[in-house]
């Protein structure tokens, strides 16, 4: 028999039982009550969202289309107003009355405000939830804000808004930051990195007053006299378990709501899980318990027998790009006695708190990368007293372990807690790995390590790397282990910074490196390249093999050379040229490729200077085909020749592979023009397509059909060939100005959204106008033949370069 069931407050923890009861197959009929008028997002992930690293749809968990696959009903934005526990009903606030089987209760927190004068001035928030972000994500360069609270949320809040541009000041009353996972030294170290990225930090201040101006907040009192002035205060000093409802239902509650082992209350047909709920005295703040108490409560509604045991808790986290992890107890006592280890260049700390030869206690700073292997330490109270001399350089120190990156992660037993959050152990990884699961994306979905947070990220993928061995290619978020920036960061900092030289970013983005390496150089020579076309130099060392030979480079060692041929049109000249040359060069295998062109394969690396000169000489230009730029533009005959056409398709195709080829961009870009919309050039799967009609063009963008399967999204309908020249290069122009490398266009406008791109290139005419200018201008320095320069000077630089190995990257 179908149960009923009813859930309110759609949070992270009720989120993971509707997984759990959707996982079984179990027969339920669910309807979910949530006061946000939105369903379950990763509030973890806020603070991305603050300081624009992701958008909200990125951190979104469950979406309408999730719900509706499992049947749930989603009343959000609606309150339950009341619970009458004899009848087994919830009464709404618009007055309907379900009924229930079993009623579950994960209605989460409440930020705490303090009380004191000014609490309930305009521009006085809590830091909870997205509407909560918005008004941050409202701030920008000339405003002012403080944040009360120099915990994990409210330095998350300062570092959002401070890469905003907003003057931000971080009040905290305790002598140093994050007094709960942090010793004084730590502390300090954290505290330095908020300064120097331009946050004020006061510690050991009181907060006595808010004023305001207006009935809004102008500027905070300290109780020294001290006036703080801002446009917006943001306090960020606790939260407390929502319990009201359960209260006013007749349910036991203390700080929260009381449940048992198996998460039931007071009501053994009503459940509770997540931050409302107190077990065995203990509140609950952090993620991996609140999914413990999902598993248990989704058997407990199914009958099924589970019990919720607290564990030993380690926090493992990335405030303000500075990585922190403290477990155990670390305060001072009779009988306990440190290990420390400070690189004040690197900025790294580690202390271990030691009692009767067992580890107690753990606090590191900037590297915590063995933070795993010392927390099953303390959770087993593991013996240290053979390795006391070594302890603090971690498991690859230990014994005769070699002194390998991967020996820390490989030296982890099965039963080491990798992902915090949901609970994973090594051995649990390495199963769904040998299973099948061969990406981070995979291992995710199979195991939901690295699912929230994020901060096992880089264990995760040290695991699949331990496991597949050759077989994995790392999938970092951040750009590589020269630094812990992502691209998205590196960019915005080259332009904000106005970073014009690959030294300039090593030196002021901090790289470990002193040059980079083979997989950061080429990403950052071509942001730098796409954002300072004039005072930056094309550095070709930074570029993958493809892109210094100007070829293809084949599995035996060999090149493919592609000529190109403006909207797949060719000559009788040209085509005698390509002949002579794959006669003259004895190229096995001469290929028409799915772009129009032709492909010449197995071509000698030192003969592609020679062929090139030969091939210029006829008029034929390079295709670019192994260059992350324009590739191809495929047309068809349109109204030359075809009854159908309603365009000249191929004269389109022409002018827009004129107007294009050359420019650098973050992947490579190809292009269709159909002369009408029997769409005979596949316009519509490509990275910018065009669709003739009677009435003009329509033009499309995002699509793909490679390993991804995707159809264009529509941009424009325009009336004339010259619009849609101009948005088919302003929007080139845009997406080599945003996009992170590597990124399809397609992968960028689903991070950005379709309307964004609308607004800039289709709505506001002068930035369209403005983004012509400047792909033009780029135009002007690098659209050049890389066959008609110097090839007698090339044919010496397109050896191989040692040291950074870049290889083709498709």
């Amino acid at each position: 028999m179908t149960q009923k069931i009813v859930v309110i407050g759609a949070g992270m923890a009720s989120g993971r039982v509707l997984e759990h009861l959707s996982d079984a197959g179990a027969d339920v009929e669910v309807t979910l009550f949530n006061a946000e008028p939105r369903g379950n997002y990763n509030r973890i992930m806020l603070s991305p969202v603050l300081s624009g690293d992701k958008t909200y749809d990125e951190i979104v968990t469950h979406d309408a289309h999730w719900y509706a696959e499992r049947g749930v009903t989603c009343r959000f934005g609606e309150k339950v107003a009341s619970v009458d526990r004899g009848a087994k009903t919830v009464t709404a606030e618009n007055g309907d009355v379900l009924p229930y089987d079993k009623l579950v209760f994960g209605t989460g927190s409440n930020p705490f405000i303090i009380p004191f004068p000014g609490h309930d001035l305009e521009g006085v928030i809590a830091y909870r939830d997205l509407e909560d972000t918005e008004r941050m994500m409202g701030l920008g360069e000339g405003h002012k804000a403080v944040v009360i609270g120099g915990g994990l949320l409210g330095l998350e809040a300062a570092a959002g808004m401070a890469a905003r541009g907003v003057d931000v000041t971080v009040v905290h009353i305790m002598g140093h930051l994050m007094e709960r996972q942090l010793d004084e030294a730590a502390g300090y170290l954290l505290r330095k990195a908020l300064i120097d990225k331009g946050i004020t930090v006061k510690c050991s201040a009181n907060s006595k007053e808010i004023l305001g101006e207006n009935g809004h907040v102008k500027a905070l009192l300290l109780d020294d006299g001290t006036e703080l002035p801002c446009d917006l205060l943001v306090m960020a000093v606790g939260i407390r378990p929502n319990v009201a409802l359960a209260q006013d239902s007749g349910l036991q509650v203390g700080k929260g709501i009381y449940v048992d082992d198996q998460m039931i209350t007071s009501d053994p047909d009503v459940l509770a899980v997540g931050e409302c709920v107190e077990h065995d005295g203990a509140i609950f703040g952090l993620v991996a318990p609140l999914y413990d108490q999902a598993k248990v409560a989704a058997q407990t509604l199914m009958g099924a027998k589970a019990t919720f045991v607290q564990k030993e808790l380690s926090t493992k986290l990335k405030v303000t790009g500075c990585d922190l992890f403290s477990a155990g107890d670390f305060a001072d006592g009779e009988g306990r006695e440190d290990i420390v280890f400070r690189d004040p260049a690197r900025g790294v700390y580690k202390r271990l708190v030691i009692e009767d030869n067992r580890i107690i206690g753990a606090v590191f700073y900037g590297d915590t990368a063995d933070s795993n292997w010392f927390f099953g330490m303390i959770r087993d109270k593991t013996d240290i007293s053979d390795m006391r001399e070594t302890l603090i350089f971690g498991p690859a120190f230990q014994g005769s372990a070699p002194l390998d990156p991967m020996a820390a992660v490989a030296a982890l037993p099965p039963d080491a807690e990798i992902c915090g959050c949901n609970g994973i152990c090594k051995g649990t990884i390495v199963e769904a790995i040998t299973g099948g699961a061969s990406d981070l994306g995979a291992v995710r979905a199979t195991t939901k390590a690295s699912a929230s947070c994020g901060t096992c990220t880089g264990l995760v993928e040290q695991l699949l790397a331990v496991t597949m061995g050759d077989e994995f290619e790392s999938k970092q978020a951040g750009i590589c282990g020269c630094t812990d920036l992502t691209h998205e960061e590196v960019r915005r900092l080259i332009k904000s910074q106005e970073l014009k030289s690959m030294a300039a970013v090593h030196q002021e983005l901090g790289w470990k490196t002193s040059c980079g390496c083979h997989v950061c150089r080429p990403a950052i020579n071509y942001y730098l390249l796409a954002d300072w076309p004039v005072e930056y130099q094309d550095d070709p060392q930074s570029r993958f093999i493809n892109e210094r030979k100007h070829a293809n480079i084949q599995k035996d060692g060999t090149f493919s050379v592609v000529p190109r041929m403006w909207g797949g049109m060719t000559t009788p000249n040209e085509l005698r040229a390509i002949a002579d040359a794959a006669e003259k060069y004895d190229v096995p295998t001469v290929h028409v490729t799915g772009g129009q062109r032709i492909d010449l394969l197995g071509v000698r690396g030192e003969d592609l200077p020679a062929m090139w000169a030969d091939l210029n000489r006829a008029g034929l230009v390079s295709g670019h085909a192994y260059a992350k730029g324009l590739r191809t533009v495929k047309t068809c005959v349109g109204t030359d020749h075809c009854r159908f056409g309603t365009q000249d398709s191929t004269g389109l195709g022409i002018k827009l592979e004129k107007k294009l080829w050359g420019s650098w961009s973050p992947h490579k870009v190809k292009l269709a023009v159909s002369g009408c919309p029997r769409n005979c050039a596949e316009a519509t799967c490509k990275d910018i397509g065009v669709v003739c009609v009677d009435s003009g063009y329509q033009i499309g963008v995002g699509g793909a059909a490679g390993m991804d399967l995707k159809e264009t999204q529509r941009l424009a309908d325009v009336a004339s060939e010259q619009e849609a020249i101009d948005l088919a290069t302003a929007f080139m122009q845009l997406y080599r100005e945003n996009a992170k490398y590597l990124d399809r266009p397609y992968k960028w406008i689903a991070k950005v959204g379709l309307d964004w791109v609308k607004e800039r290139i289709v709505d506001d005419l002068d930035e369209r106008q403005a983004l012509i200018e400047r792909f033009e201008l780029s135009q002007s320095i690098y659209q050049k033949d890389p066959w008609a320069e110097h090839v007698a000077e090339q044919a010496n630089a397109y050896q191989p370069i040692a040291d950074f190995k870049l290889e083709a990257a498709e």
